[in-house]
């Protein structure tokens, strides 16, 4: 792309540096930790379905079995397998069930039975992993036989609560224009250390996110895909409690994009630090397999921190996106990094502001498809200022060529917004797309004006703020409240007694495949 603000290569380059200096720690945290949900994942891809009668699922009770007889230090691959092969149990539903009965005793085998325990786990998860490989290349044909649209791409939300009427809603919305549909998660869902069974029709604010509701969104956008010659993709969150195997099942289901940020549920949903950053590395192994793309929430940081003052702790988030993405597995082309039109539109200058920060976030990253968000926080019950302030959002997010724009609602902030509110908002950046689609090609900021200006002192004071967290230690910048004003320290939080030390001879099969074989098996499948 065109490089417009005349960053200076070394300073973009050492903020890279010491992102990378201060993830190092997190990274290394994540490879010797597991969590339960971890390894509910690997009970998943094994092919693991299925709850009890009280809608229990039976990899949190196989899970928690295993646990309690013979720890999950080891992993739970290990003991599953060992008992399958010592009771002679045809599958893992069977085993499940007796074993939340208590009539099955776990171990940690060693020698030739701890071998051929892991050569059993390897096999079933690794068909699980090649059904995620066969996802991928299904998506990969529908969108050589179908065509993809050009971007910006337009991302819409859709969620009643209930999923039949979820789809009939996804539908319409992709014929008036949207090219992402997404189905925000029942309030409180990411609270849930299970991931509920079935098709759900009734939630909060929201729709839950089960592997049955993705099979059947999915369905009814290839559907919409072919009738309007382009394909429509879904998004889903992996974030909270069950972010790893939210991530398994968006695998399998042919997701094709998840909100995965790297302290959205820390700071906002109050998760543990060490339990988001051991299961976000996994979920986003998962995704980079998958074909995947992450959606990050920095834009959250500005609804509570102001968008001006906390502009470049965007940038430092941003980074450290990047950096545990790639380490994951991820390729440029997966990173969906987030920011936000959030800047209060009664500050001086807030439009060229406005620019500033976004044509800053293209250029750090000219490879993302970066997913902008419209103007939340200084939405009021004046739908007349609302709807031109959602126009200045979308002519900003063409002018800097953001990839994602999830479309601005005039009656926001007043109450869930009215479905003519959508087509409002779809008719606001039709036009300005069309209207000014070329005009970033025209936009060269001055050099040395306001807006270059503007944008250099926020990377540098990016750069100053991870000097300064490259001493003291993510955790630590965590609880003293660096991003988005809460502070939350390493040892609370939600989930915290999910976290299990590994021990020596940890045995993970989907995390070896993953490490092993990278996206390549992925990327091989799709051609």
């Amino acid at each position: 792309m065109t490089q417009r603000l005349g960053l200076d290569p070394a300073v973009v380059g050492e903020a890279r540096r010491l992102a990378t200096e201060v993830g190092g720690p997190i990274v290394e945290l994540a490879r010797t930790h597991t969590t339960v949900s971890v390894e509910r994942a690997v009970l998943r891809l094994a092919g693991l379905d299925g709850a009890d009668s009280e809608g229990m699922p039976w990899v949190n009770l196989l899970t928690d079995a295993v646990r309690g007889s013979a720890g999950l230090e080891y992993g739970v691959a290990l003991p599953v397998w060992d008992a399958m092969a010592a009771g002679g149990y045809p599958d893992l539903a069977a085993l499940a069930q007796d074993a939340a009965a208590g009539k099955v005793a776990f171990r940690v085998p060693e020698g030739e039975a701890a071998t051929a325990a892991a050569r059993a786990a390897d096999l079933a998860v690794g068909s699980g992993i090649a059904a995620i490989d066969a996802r991928r290349a299904e998506r990969d044909r529908m969108l050589a036989d179908i065509g993809d649209p050009p971007k910006p791409w337009i991302y819409l939300i859709v969620a009643t609560g209930d999923i039949y009427e979820d789809i009939p809603q996804a539908q319409a919305a992709a014929r008036e224009g949207a090219d992402i549909i997404a189905v925000i998660r029942s309030t409180g869902q990411s609270l849930l250390d299970y991931v509920p069974e079935g098709a759900t029709r009734e939630g909060y604010a929201g729709t839950y996110a089960t592997r049955e509701n993705f099979r059947l969104m999915r369905a009814a956008l290839d559907d919409v895909s072919r009738e309007l010659g382009r394909y429509v993709r879904l998004t889903n969150y992996a974030s909270g409690l069950c972010m790893p195997e939210i991530a398994t099942l968006a695998g399998l289901e042919r997701l094709d994009m998840m909100l995965n940020d790297c302290m959205y549920g820390i700071i906002f949903r109050d998760i543990n630090p060490v339990r988001t950053f051991i299961d976000q590395r996994f979920s986003r192994q998962v995704h980079a397999r998958a074909g995947i793309v992450i959606n990050t929430g920095e834009d959250n940081y500005l609804t509570t921190a102001d968008a001006v003052d906390a502009a470049h702790t965007v940038v430092v988030s941003q980074l450290l996106n990047e950096y545990f993405g790639k380490e994951a597995g991820l390729a440029d082309s997966q990173l969906g990094l987030g920011h936000a039109f959030e800047i209060n539109p009664a500050v001086p200058d807030s439009f060229m502001l406005e620019l500033a920060h976004a044509q800053l976030v293209r250029e750090l990253f000219p490879d993302a498809p970066l997913k902008y968000m419209p103007p939340t926080k200084h939405m009021t019950g004046n739908v007349f200022a609302g709807y031109l302030l959602d126009a200045f959002f979308n002519l900003c997010g063409i002018m800097t060529d953001q990839s994602i724009l999830l479309i601005g609602m005039m009656t926001e902030g007043i109450h869930t917004p009215f479905l003519s509110d959508r087509d409002l908002a779809l008719e606001n950046v039709r036009y300005v797309r069309q209207a000014a689609g070329r005009l970033g090609e025209s936009f060269r900021p001055e050099p040395g004006g306001f807006i270059e200006r503007r944008a250099v002192e926020v990377l540098g004071e990016a750069v100053a703020l991870l000097g300064k967290i490259s001493v003291d230690g993510l955790l630590t910048a965590i609880a003293d409240g660096t991003f988005g004003i809460t502070k939350r320290p390493a040892d609370g939080g939600r989930g915290l007694d999910g976290v299990i030390k590994r021990a020596d001879g940890y045995v993970n099969p989907a995390i070896e495949i993953l490490e092993r074989d990278g996206i390549a098996a992925g990327k091989d499948a799709s051609r």
